[in-house]
């Protein structure tokens, strides 16, 4: 799974450290895990005035995120879960990575970073961009 600023990556920046993992997720390589609330996140970023500047069109990346992301159901967190993000907001992806069984969650956040050394001990590695070719073999 993929947090927001990665795909912003994929959509709106073209960030050549996230195409690979861009392009096994189109190849059916992998599938891109996501819930509403990140839909959610997505739009609300996608139409953030600071974005306006790269030229994206905000529908075109919602329709892609429709056609490619597996969408599951909102969670409702629990209160035992042992992993905490620093930033709330950020909390949704490890809440829905360790639930779904997620294998990668691909971030550039400091917070969700912070989480790597325990997420293993979950089975979820928390990787960057371009760290994530190496971590898939």
């Amino acid at each position: 799974m993929a947090d927001t600023q990665v795909v912003l990556d994929w959509l709106v920046f073209r960030n050549a450290t996230a195409r690979p993992l861009l392009q096994a997720m189109l190849e059916g390589q992998l599938r891109w895990l996501a819930t509403p609330a990140m839909r959610t996140e997505l739009e609300h970023m996608l139409r953030h005035p600071a974005l306006a500047r790269w030229g994206h069109r905000p529908e075109l990346a919602i329709a892609f995120f429709e056609c490619h992301a597996t969408l599951h159901g909102d969670l409702v967190p629990a209160s035992n879960q042992p992993l905490r993000c620093s930033d709330p907001d950020d909390q949704i992806f490890i809440d829905a990575a360790l639930t779904h069984r997620a294998t990668w969650l691909v971030t550039r956040d400091r917070a969700l970073l912070k989480l790597r050394r325990k997420a293993l001990g979950h089975g979820l590695s928390i990787v960057q961009p371009a760290e994530w070719r190496d971590s898939a073999t």
